[in-house]
């Protein structure tokens, strides 16, 4: 309906009606922007030889419109002109021209033809010798995992699967941050403080639960969701014993 009312205010002129919608858009993003896009699909995608990834995230205000197949088509042409640019961050990808408009402008556009405040709010560029994406159902979830190597297109899907399911902080416990461990240890203490534990045993009682985290948070030490009785590190080494994870970028619009 916004489109035929901008055809008939424009007298028919096409150009003119984009124009008035882009005008709407522009109005709409002003009006709504203390509302909270919040719902969205969370894309991502590699190369035809894997040798790199993109991964964009586009919020809108309603799970109604994050559903719809022109707004997921929307999306799908961001990451498609993503993956063959390959920009370096957000900024320079919204200034890319998608349909003789860069995309911010596109996107402002969408925003009068949608009716919604949309906001194209995560990129991400990810090379290595081999990158696999997995796009979890609903598109409320994607994950980006790098590897060292080339193998079999399972393998690499197996660990994004995982990364999905298991929200990992880091590859391997030497990649946790010191802050991070230091918040755990802290974490530990108090929790055996509060059981009351011996103070001379707060430090060892608090270092066990630093293992356990470990163990729960860093991929390659997680039990692998396909097979329990093994690691994911395991599973890598039944594959090539030089197989490793690289990095991996992992976003969700709940949590």
């Amino acid at each position: 309906m916004d489109c035929k009312k901008a055809l008939e205010e424009s007298n028919g002129d096409f150009e003119k009606a984009i124009e008035i919608i882009r005008k709407k858009g522009q109005a709409i993003a002003n009006k709504r922007a203390d509302r909270e896009a919040g719902e969205g699909v969370v894309l991502a995608k590699a190369s035809g030889d894997n040798s790199y990834g993109v991964m964009i995230t586009l919020n809108c205000e309603t799970d109604f419109v994050a559903k719809n197949k022109d707004f997921v088509g929307f999306a799908s042409k961001i990451l498609d002109l993503a993956l063959q640019k390959k920009p370096s961050d957000l900024e320079e990808l919204k200034k890319l021209t998608l349909d003789s408009k860069t995309v911010a402008d596109k996107v402002v556009e969408q925003m009068g033809i949608i009716g919604e405040k949309l906001d194209l709010a995560y990129y991400e560029l990810v090379e290595a010798p081999m990158v696999v994406p997995y796009i979890h159902h609903g598109n409320k979830l994607a994950t980006l995992v790098a590897l060292n190597m080339k193998v079999e297109l399972q393998v690499g899907k197996d660990v994004a699967m995982q990364v999905a399911a298991m929200n990992p902080v880091a590859v391997d416990r030497e990649d946790v941050s010191a802050e991070t461990i230091e918040k755990e240890k802290e974490i530990g203490r108090e929790q055996a403080r509060r059981e009351g534990k011996p103070e001379n045993m707060l430090d060892r009682i608090a270092e066990g639960k630093l293992q356990k985290f470990f163990k729960e948070s860093t991929l390659l030490n997680q039990d692998f969701t396909k097979d329990s009785k093994k690691t994911v590190r395991q599973y890598l080494q039944e594959t090539n014993k030089q197989l490793a994870v690289v990095s991996f970028k992992r976003y969700s619009l709940t949590n």
